[in-house]
């Protein structure tokens, strides 16, 4: 089974209707978290036949056998760890996570969790790496990259051949994935070039966000949404700590050529802008907390790692220690939902 997952606090939008599409044609789950605002159940007259969808009320969320679902808090976009949980408990064999905004283009199809040949980027220690270049010539970068860097020398690449890569990234064409900066400054309608897929070895830093990202079984655990910080760092601190995780079995992340269209919501650039200042200030040194970290390998220590990396966040002042009890009822309940998730319909 495969399940895609969104919050939203909308009615179904365009690019919800065209998932769903793709969903039936698959045979996939859409499961849906909502929040204290916008509708209490999604009407199936919008969609397609043949695709479930699990629309996750509040209220549904608070009466749900996860605890961590009575400690999020509301209006919050972390309500989507619960999402994450429902589709895992519902034996999902790959995840599928993206925005009500997000609408998947013709290209747009299942991922299988080996890429069959990737441009590799090697080995490293502590490099940024800005992704978005190489499926574009023009100024631009991922919403996370230190500023700093947005001018930095893009390293070259090997081919590589059937590679396991367990977190995948998808790119968006329209309004891709950026900051409030290049938005006040250079923002336009967008369009990536296609080419083979990008991976990034160990070592090598690049934000990736929840907009058009695939997860297979192995980093499950990675999927934990902090709460206690800003909307417009949320994912892109959860990225860091993937990655950091990520290397420890032995793999990296994968960023592919564009596969969906945003039409992106209404939003306050201003706003956008303080939200992220966090992140203009910080994500260089979360980077280095985080590759300090003297981590586990193995598959068995993957939750024991992101345990460690938040904790040392939480250390260096990133978050307060009311995250790191979020963490510790994330992995609580991700073990529960994986032992309902093997157990038979």
């Amino acid at each position: 089974m495969f399940a895609a997952v969104i919050t939203t606090i909308q009615e179904p939008t365009r690019g919800v209707v065209k998932l769903v599409e793709k969903l039936a044609e698959c045979g996939g789950l859409l499961v849906v978290a909502g929040d204290k605002q916008g509708p209490a159940h999604f009407a199936s007259q919008h969609f397609a036949e043949g695709c479930r969808v699990d629309f996750l009320a509040l209220a549904d969320q608070h009466a749900s056998e996860f605890d961590l679902a009575r400690k999020l808090p509301v209006g919050s976009y972390s309500r989507k760890n619960v999402a994450y949980l429902h589709a895992i408990a519902a034996g999902v064999d790959f995840l599928y996570e993206t925005d009500d905004d997000n609408a998947p283009l013709d290209s747009w199809q299942l991922r299988s969790e080996s890429v069959a040949a990737a441009r590799c980027v090697g080995p490293t220690n502590g490099r940024w790496v800005n992704a978005y270049r190489y499926f574009s010539k023009e100024l631009i970068w991922p919403r996370g990259f230190p500023l700093s860097e947005v001018r930095s020398e893009l390293p070259e690449t090997r081919m590589v051949a059937a590679t396991r890569s367990p977190i995948q990234q998808g790119l968006a064409n329209g309004s891709p994935d950026v900051d409030a900066v290049w938005r006040l400054i250079l923002d336009r309608n967008f369009a990536f070039s296609d080419g083979a897929p990008v991976m990034l070895e160990a070592g090598n830093w690049c934000p990736f966000n929840t907009q058009s990202t695939w997860w297979w079984p192995i980093a499950y655990p990675l999927l934990y949404l902090p709460s206690y910080c800003s909307f417009r760092t949320c994912d892109i601190w959860k990225s860091f700590v993937a990655q950091r995780c990520l290397w420890e079995l032995g793999y990296g992340i994968t960023f592919h050529a564009p596969e969906v269209f945003q039409d992106r919501n209404q939003h306050d650039l201003d706003r956008d802008f303080a939200d992220e200042v966090p992140g203009y200030t910080r994500n260089k040194e979360i980077a280095n907390v985080l590759s300090r970290q003297q981590l586990r390998r193995g598959e068995a220590q993957v939750g024991d790692n992101l345990h460690r990396c938040y904790a040392a966040l939480v250390a260096a002042g990133v978050f307060p220690s009311a995250e790191l009890e979020l963490v510790k009822l994330w992995l609580e309940n991700f073990r529960l939902a994986a032992t309902r998730g093997t157990q038979p319909a």
